[in-house]
């Protein structure tokens, strides 16, 4: 994984306040945390900051008042509405330090014929790997996966140097029968109640 590099400025002023007056600046208020440090409190560019969160799990490197930090993004807060960039939590890490971090599960294939559905028991898989060298997703071959059929946790292919962080059956993605649907009449209103699982 690539390394990003961004310029950071400590912050010496914190708040609610001081927050604000950071974001008006076009900064994201962020604070570093790990190696039994003092959380150091900085403002990085909210552009550039974005830019490189499009990266799951992203390595940053970041320039601080003369000396060089790398670390990755623990905990990114968003504007609910506009999604912008309001706060970041960083974590400390060094060359060799291993991590534990959620990395996407992509899919590749198609379902066996009939309509089933493929449902997301986890969107992301908990792996521990090299700080350094943290994968950005694994791939799962759905292909001629049929209703009933699941992937467990221990059936993904990870990348060398990277290990399970979860129950080795934890259920990762299942396949789900398709359901035959009504016709569109009057009286078929209570057929939405079903839908309120996540």
């Amino acid at each position: 994984m690539a390394e990003v590099k961004l310029a950071a400025d400590v912050r010496t002023v914190f708040g609610k306040g001081a927050a604000r007056q950071t974001r008006r600046e076009n900064k994201v208020p962020a604070v570093i945390y790990g190696h039994g440090a003092d959380p150091q409190h900085v403002a990085i560019d909210s552009h550039a900051l974005m830019m490189a969160l499009k990266t799951p799990n992203v390595l940053i490197r970041l320039d601080l008042d003369g000396k060089s930090e790398l670390v990755i993004p623990k905990a990114v807060q968003r504007e609910a509405i506009r999604g912008f960039l309001v706060h970041v939590d960083f974590l400390a890490v060094k060359k060799g330090e291993k991590v534990t971090v959620e990395i996407p599960v992509q899919t590749e294939g198609d379902l066996a014929p009939g309509g089933n559905l493929l449902e997301y028991v986890l969107n992301t898989l908990p792996v521990e790997a090299e700080a350094t060298h943290i994968p950005e997703s694994v791939t799962v071959s759905i292909a001629g996966l049929d209703a009933g059929h699941s992937v467990l946790a221990k059936d993904i292919a990870l990348p060398a140097g990277s290990t399970l962080a979860v129950e080795d059956d934890a259920v990762v993605l299942q396949v789900v029968a398709a359901q035959a649907e009504a016709p569109a009449e009057e009286g078929a209103e209570g057929e939405g109640e079903e839908g309120g699982q996540a």
